[in-house]
């Protein structure tokens, strides 16, 4: 590698940790937004994700594991069923064919439980690199950077990468932190391309990270009009919701939970 290469690639980790630092700052309470209590639940809404919300998916998951609650439950369930229950997170003839599959290869192969490597994982029914990333890092505490269409787009707008391939993305980007950031950049990363970073207009007048930005001037630079564009819990009106997972950064995913129940 050439000198001016290497400096150049340091300067980029140096900014690349500190825009980490700073959104660790922002979204103490960042998280995964699937909801799940073990290995399987994890792998089964995260391959329900595609096409839909993770709100949709919560909603549909909290029906689906009361009735099936394990692989097992799930491999020998009436496909018609599952259809039914699937339905509102789209595409869920071809959910409920994945999602059975995947089960009985649990059980036949794994003896009803979610393997632990990535190289087994991606051989499942539906499940691919992101989603055995996702599986790996919040379910077993294995490092791992999941690159969905938020992370991909927040990665070239930091100029952590050129590509649209989420391989790729995926190490490029890994070459710029340690492993043991890698579960929580992604968390906080794709907060941060949900609420503030948007696809089409980014609020750039109200980012935390502007100053560390290549790309500030994207979206709406002035301060007042780049605040309105917010969402979430940032959104203007929603002060005390993010009084409250600020003050409670450990009960944010139950807290977000009770957020989305309230009428309107």
């Amino acid at each position: 590698m050439a000198i001016a290469e290497a400096g150049s690639l340091l300067a980029l980790k140096r900014r690349a940790r500190k825009i980490n630092r700073v959104l660790a700052e922002k979204y103490p309470y960042a998280h995964a937004e699937l909801d799940f209590t073990n290995p399987f639940e994890l792998v089964v809404a995260t391959v329900l994700s595609a096409q839909t919300t993770d709100v949709m998916v919560n909603q549909v998951t909290k029906i689906l594991f009361a009735r099936y609650p394990d692989a097992r439950a799930m491999a020998e369930a009436d496909p018609a069923e599952l259809e039914v229950i699937l339905q509102p997170t789209g595409f869920f003839r071809a959910k409920a064919r994945n999602v059975l599959a995947l089960s009985t290869r649990l059980v036949d192969e794994y003896d009803g439980e979610v393997p632990g490597r990535l190289e087994d994982l991606v051989t499942l029914p539906g499940v691919g690199r992101k989603t055995a990333n996702v599986v790996l890092g919040n379910a077993f505490g294995i490092p791992g950077i999941t690159v969905d269409t938020h992370f991909g787009r927040l990665a070239r707008r930091f100029g952590w990468t050129t590509s649209d391939d989420p391989v790729k993305i995926e190490f490029d980007v890994a070459e710029l932190f340690e492993p043991r950031d890698w579960t929580m950049l992604s968390h906080r990363v794709v907060f941060h391309g949900r609420r503030v970073c948007h696809s089409r207009k980014p609020a750039c007048g109200a980012c935390p990270v502007a100053s560390l930005c290549p790309s500030y001037g994207e979206g709406e630079t002035d301060p007042v009009k780049g605040a309105k564009l917010l969402k979430y819990e940032l959104a203007p009106g929603n002060e005390e919701l993010l009084e409250k997972l600020l003050a409670e950064t450990h009960r944010a995913a139950e807290i977000r939970m009770e957020s989305q129940r309230r009428p309107g």
